[in-house]
């Protein structure tokens, strides 16, 4: 065996310096990197607060990792990147995905209706398809939103079972399916339950089966029992008055929700859907292709996700709140990278936090303007003028949108002009010319336009363009105690199986429910008031007499409570 040469006491230092060069380099560019996501982070980087996880995908890799503050208040317990969240709807992905799997192995069709598989959903006289409930464009009201409806609190245990009797007794849809988009929980609650019934496994059993264990994601389970201990679970808080309170989420049924995860399991899900293998790359392809409205347009919802440009790259994403969860994964496909944040503060915002990260790691990818559209932009921007507060004032009254029966309030404050959607739900207007406004801090642009003789004002909203949402000014009823009298009693849904009484209160109509605390109606047209940004309609039979009512929210319409004394 030969002799190894003894290296020269020069060399030797040639190669520690060298060595230890790079690897100060490379720490001090880690360092970096880090040092600038802390600060992101700052706010949730102290163990006495509710945190965050967040991760990094780049190249097949994940390039960073790292948890803040506190994943259980009572016992001090850190966040870490290993912490198990509940993801809320981010979960919607998984569940197409597993759908996608069934028809690859040709056990169903993405355009089979849903009856076919779950008989027990109701004729509504037209065909649901699984890709309709994928895409939320079935028409179906959601979940959510009826039990809210029907009293059911937050945390409350809500069962598969409990969603499904609920849907057996809907009477309508909210539209005929492919004809709009409207965010519906119901549809990926019925996918799950479709896995269930041609699996032969519960929802649960399957994705860990065919997603979960194969990725190796060891921390990742749906949860369909909510009496389940879960290892290194994070749980939820939402901040009251600078104290931080129990956000208690007892679900028990899956597919729109209910994923528990962490980002470290995430970021493998993250890099099986942007590098898929060649098994797969059929039913990736699908997930991210853009769905369709009968009449031809995109809605920029994809399946169990949503494609969206961001500064020039595109990206594929979803969100999710539940309780005080708060979660979000952007993927970006075409640079092979991703970030996800997962929180358990109910006032976090995981969209900005995550999003911020991706601009440290894609910022010399991003689309760059032209000196000339920048300076347009800018111009843009600052084009703002100054109205005096009579010249505001001018603007202010209740404006009635007819197709989607809906009240917006248009009113003066501390000098600005604001626009109310109800309740304290307000945002500032800024004037770009002496009818026109701009919507300030809601990520799109938003106008408003008002026209028309003082005796007839008209509202214009145009958002990004599209077409535009014309509302008429009117004046509310001036209903008195007296006059209000005939809308007092009973008011029963089949659909819900729940009861509402309605009072006279201080001269005011009152709403009453045996789960839910009182509240209060405003007036908006004739037989027409209004609660937050909720509708309640009034019917009169053929003697003019008060027969019954219906509900209109953001998600369910036209819901019908029938006069029971």
């Amino acid at each position: 065996m030969k002799s190894i040469k003894k290296l020269s006491t020069q060399a030797i230092l040639v190669v520690l310096v060298f060595s230890g060069l790079c690897a100060f380099t490379q720490d001090n560019n880690t360092t970096d990197i880090e040092k600038k996501i802390d600060e992101i982070f700052k706010n949730y980087n102290d163990i006495n607060k509710p945190g965050a996880a967040v991760a990094v995908v780049s190249k097949g890799e994940v390039v960073f990792k790292k948890g803040y503050g506190s994943a259980q208040l009572e016992y001090d317990i850190p966040v870490t990147p290993s912490t198990v969240f509940h993801i809320a709807s981010v979960s919607k992905q998984f569940t197409v995905y597993s759908i996608l799997l069934l028809e690859q192995q040709g056990k169903l069709s993405f355009d089979d209706d849903i009856r076919k598989h779950i008989p027990e959903v109701p004729d509504f006289g037209t065909t649901i398809t699984l890709r309709h409930l994928a895409s939320h464009t079935s028409g179906m009201r959601d979940q959510w939103s009826l039990l809210n409806l029907a009293g059911w609190r937050w945390d409350d245990v809500i069962t598969k079972e409990h969603i499904m009797k609920m849907v057996k007794k809907q009477k309508e849809l909210n539209f005929q399916p492919g004809e709009e988009y409207v965010y519906c929980n119901t549809g990926f609650t019925l996918l799950a339950e479709v896995v269930a019934r041609i699996s032969g496994k519960s929802f649960a059993e399957f994705t860990h089966e065919n997603i979960f264990a194969p990725l190796k994601m060891n921390k990742t389970l749906f949860y369909d029992d909510h009496e389940k201990i879960v290892k290194d679970r994070a749980y939820s808080y939402y901040n009251q008055g600078g104290n931080y309170k129990k956000s208690v989420l007892s679900y028990a049924n899956v597919g729109a929700t209910s994923l528990f995860t962490t980002v470290e399991d995430l970021a493998l899900w993250s890099m099986h859907l942007n590098r898929p293998k060649d098994d797969i790359k059929d039913i990736v392809s699908k997930m991210n292709t853009l769905a369709v409205l009968n009449n031809g347009s995109e809605f920029g919802g994809a399946y169990g996700q949503f494609v969206n440009d961001y500064k020039g790259l595109k990206q594929i994403q979803h969100g999710g709140a539940d309780a005080g969860y708060r979660s979000y994964l952007g993927r970006f496909p075409e640079q092979d990278f991703a970030v996800m944040v997962f929180s358990n503060l109910a006032q976090a915002n995981p969209t900005g936090l995550a999003l911020q990260v991706a601009d440290l790691f894609l910022e010399d990818q991003f689309e760059v303007q032209n000196s000339s559209d920048q300076n347009n932009q800018n111009q843009k921007d600052d084009a703002f003028i100054v109205l005096s507060n009579k010249e505001l004032k001018a603007f202010e009254g209740s404006y009635w949108n007819e197709p989607g029966s809906y009240a917006r309030r248009i009113y003066v404050k501390n000098d600005t002009l604001m626009y109310n959607r109800g309740a304290s739900n307000e945002s500032k207007l800024a004037p770009v010319a002496s009818n026109k406004f701009k919507m300030l801090n809601v990520g799109v642009d938003l106008y408003v336009d008002f026209t028309g003789s003082d005796n007839n004002k008209i509202m214009t909203v145009v958002i990004n363009n599209e077409d535009p949402i014309i509302s008429e000014e009117f004046t509310p009823p001036n209903y008195n105690a007296t006059s209000l009298k005939e809308f007092a009693g009973s008011y029963y849904s089949e659909e819900l199986s729940t009861t509402y009484d309605f009072i006279v209160k201080d001269d005011q109509l009152v709403g009453t429910h045996s789960r839910a605390s009182d509240f209060g109606l405003s007036t908006a047209k004739p037989d027409v008031f209004i609660i937050g940004g909720n509708i309640i309609k009034f019917l009169r039979d053929k003697d003019k007499s008060i027969s019954g009512l219906t509900v209109t929210t953001g998600r369910v319409r036209n819901l019908f409570f029938e006069r029971i004394d």
